[in-house]
């Protein structure tokens, strides 16, 4: 049951986490000058080594969804949700580091 849980966190934080690194994507191609598409964006910001910063910004999302499970009380989840965060700020770190 509580694997359950906590699998059911990590799962709604990697999902948000996943879909707001998109819409953060899809934000900043339609704010550059150059009008690039979406992979071209991901292209140009891994050269210009601001990964990091994106997926930084994507998961942004994951705070409100772990305070939401915590005044649900739904603490194991709010742990899959920090979980997926933690997993987030390893790639961050190897993103800038690696």
């Amino acid at each position: 049951m509580i694997k359950k849980e906590i699998g059911l966190g990590f799962v709604t934080g990697l999902l948000s986490a996943g879909l707001g690194f998109i819409l953060c994507i899809f934000i900043f191609s339609a704010l550059s000058k150059q009008q690039l598409g979406f992979s071209e964006t991901i292209s140009a910001s891994i050269s210009n080594g601001s990964l990091g910063s994106l997926i930084a910004l994507g998961t942004l999302p994951n705070l409100f969804i772990f305070f939401f499970f915590l005044k649900k009380n739904n603490y194991y989840r709010a742990r899959g949700v920090l979980l997926a965060s933690l997993i987030a700020a390893l790639c961050i770190a190897i993103s800038k580091f690696g």
